[in-house]
């Protein structure tokens, strides 16, 4: 059974587009993820981040810091003011510019560790920086969004960090918790987290577009091709960046822990702050958009090593 769930795990892109597609189509089919559901939808993903971490893996932060400080520091600058320049180059209505910086601004996702493993980097490095940065998303993905979509929409820094600490830091902890003390029990969970956590998102993501599939197609395509460009300066600049400072391995891992965001986090802190705006709509394209990217990195670099 661990292998089939491996095997779905890495086919989590194709998931994304299908359920998106879903949404879009026949909203009725999936649009019943909504409210709580969503919120519980994004605890699956955080505490089975939870169940794979223990104490001794942060340990790789002081044994590399170097690659890690460098992808950690691109991930908080990089992505935050492309998505502010975006969001004005291409004049988004408040709701959306709002709701683009918002998953600009969160931390690297789960499956940017499904896309290392397959393009056959470096993958401890990989994980290492995802939980690092899902970590600061505490503090920093409320403040640098308070920062930067401040005058689009009016935001409660408080609120908003208060609901990040809730949606990351409680089912992580309660992941590394139950690692900790019942490890007979998580181990038979783990192989299974990371395809529960692509239901999870590929089920928010058409969700999400089955809801607000008017807006998209108001929008006229311009929310969609600032997400695109957002995902394309990430993977793009993570690696030029990077590649200057280490390794080309390293530079390819930064890379795609850069590119690709957080999108559930994203989707749910946009439906507790900017509620029936709209401003989860940026984050569910978000994740299709990054997938793809990252797949397609994937494919080059696998044969590059081949």
């Amino acid at each position: 059974m661990s292998a089939v769930a491996a095997r779905f795990t890495n086919l989590f892109p194709l998931w994304t587009v299908l359920a998106g597609i879903t949404g879009l189509v026949y909203p009725p089919a999936i649009t019943w993820m909504k409210g709580p559901w969503i919120t519980v939808g994004l605890a699956v993903i955080m505490l089975g981040m939870g169940l794979t971490l223990a104490p001794v893996d942060f340990r790789r932060v002081l044994l590399r810091p170097w690659p890690v400080a460098l992808g950690v520091a691109l991930q908080y600058t990089v992505m935050p003011a492309a998505g502010y320049a975006l969001a004005r180059l291409f004049t988004l209505p408040p709701e959306l510019a709002a709701g683009l910086i918002l998953v600009a601004c969160c931390p690297g996702g789960t499956a940017s560790n499904v896309i290392a493993f397959l393009a056959r980097v470096d993958v401890p490095l990989s994980v290492t920086m995802t939980a690092l940065s899902t970590l600061l998303a505490a503090i920093l993905t409320p403040a640098l969004t308070y920062a930067l979509a401040g005058s689009y929409m009016e935001i409660s820094p408080l609120r908003l960090l208060l609901d990040t600490v809730q949606v990351v830091l409680a089912p992580i902890a309660a992941g590394m918790l139950l690692n900790r003390y019942l490890r007979g029990f998580t181990a038979r969970l783990i192989p299974f987290a990371p395809a529960a956590a692509v239901i999870a998102i590929a089920l928010i993501v058409g969700s999400v577009l089955g809801a607000k599939r008017d807006v998209l197609l108001e929008s006229g395509g311009r929310v969609i091709l600032a997400v695109v460009c957002l995902h394309a300066t990430g993977f793009l600049l993570g690696y030029l960046a990077s590649r200057l400072f280490v390794d080309e391995t390293s530079a390819r891992t930064i890379s795609i822990e850069v590119g690709m965001q957080n999108s559930g986090l994203g989707v749910e802190l946009a439906n507790r702050n900017f509620p029936g705006r709209g401003a989860d709509l940026p984050a569910a394209i978000s994740a299709t958009v990054h997938s793809l990217f990252g797949s397609a990195l994937a494919a080059l670099w696998r044969r590059a090593v081949q």
